[in-house]
């Protein structure tokens, strides 16, 4: 074993440790100091200020969910698109091509659902 090795596991398993404490002391002092007054309308499952129904039922559109996917489709893009845009300049020419497929795929995936009326909002 390396010398010194053993004293960097050493330090993180005591940062570790100091972290596991001090997160269970804050919830052990935040349940010893806080105010219980218990009420009616804190057991309630739904504490928001409206009563809680009976009926339970919505219906939710489906293009709510297609929308943020495709919301997260193109924010990676982006995410892969930044750290691109500062390795090229020293790259080789292949990563030019692999990301200008990669912004093609999105592209087309983007004129789909485009096409498919996806992004039409009603």
């Amino acid at each position: 074993m390396p010398l010194g090795y053993d004293l960097n596991w050493a330090v993180i398993a005591i940062m570790g440790f100091l972290g596991l404490s001090s997160v269970l002391g804050m919830f052990l002092i935040s349940f010893l100091i806080a105010p219980k007054r218990k009420s009616e309308i804190k057991d309630a499952p739904y504490e928001c200020g409206i009563l809680p129904d009976s009926y339970n039922w919505s219906q939710i559109n489906i293009r709510y969910y297609v929308f943020a996917i495709l919301f997260l489709l193109f924010d990676i893009e982006a995410v892969f698109l930044f750290p691109w845009a500062l390795i090229f300049v020293k790259a080789v020419p292949i990563v030019f091509y692999e990301m200008i497929l990669f912004i093609a795929i999105l592209f087309f995936g983007l004129i789909y659902a485009w096409k498919k009326g996806v992004l039409e909002w009603q």
